[in-house]
């Protein structure tokens, strides 16, 4: 996998997916995000509960996946420098470079990864139908008074 994605974006997105990171993992992959490279870069956790994905558009010179320990990417990617970052894998590990900092993660093995559940069909987004419906719910409400409006200081 060899990949270039925009700091910020990326640092959202395993935020995002590290919420569902269990704090003691029954398994130790289960720590991880796994990070799959095609079109998108999409970023996973499970636990068997609860999952976690996000997609980020990146630039792909090589599609692949890793498996890298979900907290320590967190950590990483919230300390980058405002740069694009760059995602390497070779063999047994990752590389995260980003300006003139580079980090190297060891990669758990993607095999050992449980498959996630379909993710349910989106029902709506802003802007689709729905839209104009909560912005005139949100025209028709009036300004509550405040405790001491009109009470005479009762």
């Amino acid at each position: 996998m060899k990949i270039q994605v925009e700091r910020d974006v990326l640092a959202e997105a395993v935020a995002w997916t590290a919420r569902a990171l269990p704090a003691r993992p029954a398994v130790p992959v289960l720590a991880g995000i796994r990070l799959q490279a095609a079109a998108d870069l999409t970023l996973s956790s499970f636990d068997y509960d609860v999952s976690a994905q996000a997609r980020v558009p990146v630039e792909a010179e090589e599609e692949g996946e890793a498996l890298v320990s979900g907290r320590l990417l967190a950590e990483i990617t919230r300390s980058l420098p405002a740069r694009p970052v760059e995602i390497t894998t070779d063999g047994a590990r990752a590389t995260l470079t980003c300006g003139s900092a580079t980090f190297t993660l060891l990669t758990m093995p993607t095999e050992d990864y449980p498959s996630l559940p379909e993710m349910p069909q989106p029902a709506g987004s802003i802007g689709s139908g729905r839209a104009p419906t909560a912005r005139a719910m949100a025209s028709t409400t009036a300004e509550a008074p405040g405790p001491d409006a009109g009470a005479g200081g009762l």
